[in-house]
Formats: C-alpha cells, structure tokens, sequence
C-alpha cells in the first residue's frame, strides 16, 4: 500500500477528486456533508493498475481547521496539491503549501480541479502559475494536471500519474521501529478501543506488544482498507484494535511505539528551515499528528549555511528523534512561522553564561548533534540510546566501542584514574582487606554499566576475583600490634594444628573477626567458625588422623584422635563433610571416603 495526502484551499474538490478516483466518500460526518465542506480528517482508497493500493488522506481546507489538515499531512510521504481552476491560487492554497514546505515533503503532484468550470486559458495559467510557486518549495517540479471530478475529463491521466508518482516513492524501512502517529480513536461494540493512523515504517501483528503514553498495550486485532489481517507493514493506513485500552485513555496526537526503542523528549535543539516570518516565543509544534504548545528561545541569526538555530520548550514530552521534520504554527498570527528539522532529542542544559552562543555554534557546525559530539557531551552512551536519539552508529574513529558502549577516550582515561584512586583508597583504608568489592568499585567510579569493570581493570592489570578488585599481589597487612599476636597463634598451631585459641585468648591478644579473617585469606590459618581457627593444614592432618581409626567412626573417636575439644572437633569434622572427604554413615558415625 501507498499513502498520499490531498492539500488546498476549501472547497476547491479535495474530496469530490477523491470521491471520483476511488468511489469513496472520504467524509465521515453528517455535518461534512451537509455543508459541503470537509471538517476533519477522511479517508479513501483504490486500487491501481498495477495492483497497487493507494490510500488517501483527505484533509480540510478551511484555515479553521489548519490543526486537523497538518495531523493528516504530517505522516503522509507524498500529497496531492488541488487548485480550482475557477478560483485559481488563494490563501490556504498558500498555507498548505508552506507547511508541505516545512515538513520537507518532496514526493506530490498538482491537480488544477473544475477544468470544466473555466476556459481552457484560465485553466493552463493556473497551472502555470501553480508551477512556479510549487517551484520554489521541497516539492520541486512535480507533474501537474487539469482534471474535472465532475466530468472525469483528465481522470486517466491523474491515475496513470499517480502511479508514476507512487513507483518513485522510497522503498519502505520495514525492519524500523513503530511509531504510529494516532490521527482517530473510536471505540466498537464488542472489540473495543480502535486507533488509526499511517504506518510510516516496520511491520505491527496481532499479539504484538506496543507502548502507549509509556505503559504496555496489546495488538488484539488490525485492519486495512476495511479487512481484517493478521499483519500490517509499512506504508499503510491501520486500523489497530487495542486490548484493555479505554476510549478515554488515546486520542489525536499520541502514539503506538515499539516498547523502549523511542527517546520521549519535552526538549528540542531544532534547526528552523524555511524561516517564513519573524517567530514569537509562544508557537504550536505540530508534528506527526500531534499539536503541542511550545516556547520557542531563538540561538541567534543564521549561519554562514542560512541555518537558523533554535531551542523548542514543549508541553508535554514526545517520542522524536534527529532528523524529524516539523511544523511550527503561531496561533495568534494563524499562519505557519517556521519549518522545523529535529538537530537534538535530547539537548543538555544551558546554565552558565554563553552556554546559548556555544551550543549554537555546536549547531551551526554540525559537531554536537552527531556520533562524536554525542559521545563527547555524555563521556559514555549505549548505542540503544542513540538509535533512539536517531544518531547513526556509524563511523566510530575517535570513539571507544565496549560492548554496546560509544566511549569517550578523556573519560575513559578519567575512570581508569578514579578506579586506581578507589582501589588505593579502600587499600589504605582496610589493610585487612585490601581488595575493594565491584559494586563499590562501580560507584565510586560512576559507571554506567557493571559489565564495563571488568574490561577497565583489565587495562590497568589489576587483579578481578570473587566479586573483588586489588593492586596485583596485594595481600592483607595485620598492624602491628595484631601481627605480634597473630605470630603467637602461628607458634600455637605448629606445636599443635588443632589447639585453637578459645575467645577469651583471642581477646586478650586483641585479636577480632578481621584479623582471623585477613590471617585466613592469607593462608595463615583455617578459618572453621568466625573466632574459630586452626592450622592451616589442618585438614589433611585431620583426614590422616582419622582414616587411621576403624571405619566409621563417632565424633567423640576422631575427637581422641585428634587430640582437642568438642568445639574444635565438631567444625572440623563438618568441615571435612562439606568439602566431601568424610561421609556420614548414619546419625552418630563417619566414614573417610575411599
């Protein structure tokens, strides 16, 4: 399926041109048709000779309603600009054609309507003079035809031109994210809330799951052109069952996305082209088919490209991404002041003075809005986060790549140095355990991502184990007065590897749970209870003690045979269960595995 959207001044035969390609009535209200003049937004199709299927957009053409005809133009790629030959070029003819302009759309055609209501002179000089303004705006040089809805006179020549003009359209990006701009909401007995919009890229299915206002919703059921299908793809009109959404909760201006691919801005750093008149600081921005108050904070003149920089202050946060193009409307003037093209989803703050002249410059030159200038400003950015941002992932010299991180070589080098601090830091000030926990590590460093520890330890050769990182070859470094202590514990345990000092010795040396603790990961001693301690090789002492006794064995035996209390036996013993060199037998007895 294409998409086209009609533009032009009321009541020139937007709709009844319509009405006469595809034997639709693109009006869906009474009242439309009573006064003979399209209100808000219809819709209609046909199918071309190449089996194509053409859908239209058909938009008001009353300046009252500027708001609705711009929600349907915004998604559109291509229009159909429509002149009456009677009337010739007027106002909102004007007006629809500025905002064609400043949406950037390049694909149309020019459709001089009522041929049948003006002699054939008046009718090529409205074609003439359609040419040359058209000229001068994004469409360019587009065909240009006299057709009668009326009569059908220059009916074939349209079709067989707007089959031309859909054969050059771009091939759709089907593999995109989703962001289907709402332009009707409706509610039907017994399916619920129904949303449409036009699909400008990737595919929706039922089932799919889809994010509106930033909660989940489900695909229940879709259609197009009036029939039910499993799967819709871009480009095309859709009509999108929504599951447990109420009729209240969606409306004109919001939007289906792919859940967390889209960046919601309430921010904009734009570049404003065309510049059509001098701008207000109070504007609409509409875009897709929303309409959204905003402030509007001028960078300064234009630049050496005729590039006029600005900041967009919105109402209300939206999902947009560099690169989208907008229009900015003044309510009060009721005429279209700029053109809008996204340089910046997500701008940073501008708080010290000349931050606004810098960032323009930024703009100016085109630095700060791309790869390298977002990298830059952030130190460090998922590529998830400037897909969103609509930043391409391209050309990455300058750039650090870690994973799925874009990092700043500067602050790389600055979390190397902060790491190195922290390792020191926490060294000196734990000698008992010299080695700082990750999560710690992670923080005083400011990572973004913990899998990116590792990979920053690695380049300083520091040593990574048990969720730990130290300087190579540290090793815990017992003060002085715990360290003269700690050698009478070693003294102790050579003359007999199961004398464990009781708690009160401990005490009295002043040794605590620290200093046994730093003594066993320094392999002085066997650590069997936190006050608890033996000879380093005490388990293999112990394993030889009591293979030597008759198989199996009772506590109270190995207690004998090793020579030492109940609280020194019973640790030990369980100790040997757990690391699988004793079995229990039974209840009271143990055997030493074979």
């Amino acid at each position: 399926m294409r998409v086209i959207a009609t533009a032009g001044h009321v009541d020139h035969g937007k709709s009844r041109l319509v009405r006469a390609l595809t034997g639709m009535e693109p009006d869906r209200w009474a009242e439309e048709r009573r006064r003979g003049m399209t209100i808000d937004l219809g819709y209609a199709w046909t199918t071309l000779a190449s089996g194509e299927q053409l859908a239209f957009v058909d938009v008001p053409g009353h300046q009252r309603f500027v708001t609705n005809m711009l929600a349907g133009v915004g998604p559109a790629p291509a229009v159909l600009l429509v002149i009456a030959a009677d009337e010739g070029w007027r106002r909102q003819t004007s007006e629809h054609l500025d905002a064609i302009d400043a949406l950037g759309i390049r694909h149309g055609l020019i459709a001089v309507t009522r041929s049948d209501l003006a002699p054939p002179d008046r009718t090529a000089a409205v074609l003439a003079d359609a040419r040359e303004r058209v000229a001068r705006s994004s469409l360019g040089h587009p065909p240009a035809l006299a057709v009668s809805g009326e009569t059908g006179a220059g009916l074939d020549q349209l079709r067989h031109a707007l089959q031309q003009l859909v054969s050059g359209l771009p091939a759709p990006a089907l593999d995109e994210r989703v962001r289907l701009w709402v332009d009707r909401a409706f509610t039907v007995k017994g399916s619920g809330t129904v949303v449409t919009g036009t699909l400008g890229a990737g595919r929706i299915a039922v089932g799919d799951e889809l994010e509106l206002g930033g909660r989940p919703v489900v695909v229940r059921g879709l259609q197009q052109l009036a029939g039910r299908v499993e799967q819709a793809q871009a480009v095309a009109r859709v009509a999108v069952n929504l599951r447990s959404v109420q009729r209240r909760e969606v409306g004109r201006g919001d939007c289906l996305l792919t859940p967390g691919a889209w960046w919601s801005s309430d921010c904009l750093d734009v570049a404003l082209e065309p510049l059509l008149a001098e701008p207000q600081s109070r504007q609409v921005l509409h875009i897709g088919s929303a309409s959204i108050p905003v402030r509007l904070r001028l960078f300064g003149a234009a630049s050496a490209e005729g590039m006029t920089t600005a900041r967009l202050s919105l109402a209300r946060p939206i999902p947009v991404q560099a690169g989208d193009r907008a229009v900015l409307r003044d309510p009060g003037q009721q005429s279209i002041t700029a053109g809008v093209r996204v340089l910046d989803a997500d701008p940073p703050a501008l708080t010290k003075r000349g931050a606004a002249r810098a960032r323009a410059a930024e703009l100016a030159d085109g630095t700060a809005a791309g790869l390298a200038g977002q990298v830059r400003r952030r130190g460090a950015v998922s590529r998830a986060t400037l897909v969103a941002l609509g930043v391409p992932v391209t050309g990455t010299d300058g750039v650090l790549t870690r994973g799925d991180w874009l990092i700043d070589s500067d602050t790389w080098r600055r979390w190397q140095d902060a790491l190195l601090a922290a390792v020191d830091r926490h060294a000196a000030a734990e000698p008992l355990q010299p080695w700082i926990s990750e999560e710690a590590a992670r923080q005083a460093v400011g990572l973004p991502e913990p899998s990116l520890l590792a990979e920053l330890a690695a380049g300083l050769e520091l040593h990574a184990a048990g969720g730990r990182i130290g300087r190579p070859g540290a090793t815990p470094a017992p003060a002085a007065a715990a360290e003269r202590s700690l050698r009478l514990v070693d003294e102790r345990l050579a003359k007999n590897p199961f004398d464990a000092p009781e708690r009160s010795e401990l005490s009295e040396l002043g040794l605590g749970v620290k200093d046994l603790a730093a003594a066993a990961r320094a392999g002085r001693v066997l650590r069997l209870a936190p006050d608890l301690v033996v000879a380093p090789d005490a388990v293999q002492r112990a394993v030889a003690l009591v293979r030597a006794l008759p198989q199996p064995f009772t506590a109270s035996q190995a207690r004998q045979a090793l020579g030492t209390t109940r609280r020194v036996a019973l640790p030990l013993l369980e100790h040997l269960d757990a690391a699988g060199l004793t079995v229990r037998v039974d209840g009271a007895r143990r055997a030493v595995r074979a």
